[in-house]
């Protein structure tokens, strides 16, 4: 088991191979469909006019962003009313939504891990080769546990997108993950799918 703390070094990030177990502690962003969608159209392609106070978030995202960890997650959160925020569920989200614009988010804001669950593809790989960066697969149904985990909420920015889609920033302690995607080009997903593609060609094959 590694224990590693955000930000994380390229170095650290080159150590990591798929199977690797991590305990993961520091700061990290959750972020999910409209969270994604927004800073690829509002600060990379940048198809869309920044709003509000697109352009405080985006500085402060930047910093927060940098050599950290975006989390594939709509959470449940208490303390809404009174904003003393707490994580109630914290399970991981179906990671391949993000496929077409993980990349990039990560290229462009130095992000070193993707949390979620089920993979990604290759143009995510890709990226984890470039940025550099790793998939880290978090347990699915275990959002309760998970929650304990998360020591501290620090803020949310875009709010407007709804709780489960809006990006709160989260201190956590020993989060446990596991490699499933590195930045040498290993991919769990990618092996387990051709095994298994394999297996259904041989069962079609097959005369009833």
């Amino acid at each position: 088991m590694k224990s590693i703390t955000t930000p994380i070094s390229d170095e650290t990030i080159r150590e990591l191979k798929v199977g690797d177990a991590v305990n993961l502690s520091g700061i990290m962003v959750t972020g999910r469909d409209a969270a994604h969608k927004w800073m690829i159209e509002t600060f990379i392609k940048k198809t869309r006019a920044p709003q509000g106070d697109d352009l405080q978030a985006y500085e402060e995202l930047k910093k927060l962003l940098n050599g950290s960890v975006i989390y594939h997650c709509g959470p449940v959160v208490s303390g809404l009313d009174t904003k003393d925020y707490k994580f109630v569920a914290a399970g991981p989200t179906t990671s391949i939504r993000e496929e077409p614009y993980q990349a990039d988010v990560m290229k462009h804001f130095n992000v070193k891990g993707v949390i979620g669950k089920g993979g990604m593809g290759a143009k995510t790989l890709q990226g984890c080769a470039e940025t550099p960066g790793a998939y880290l697969h978090a347990i699915g149904g275990a959002a309760s546990y998970i929650a304990k985990t998360v020591v501290k909420v620090h803020g949310v920015f875009k709010m407007e997108f709804g709780v489960p889609e809006a990006m709160w920033v989260i201190e956590v302690k020993d989060f446990p993950v596991v490699v499933t995607m590195d930045s040498h080009g290993g991919s769990q997903h990618a092996v387990i799918e051709e095994t298994s593609k394999k297996v259904l060609d041989g069962l079609l094959a097959k005369p009833l």
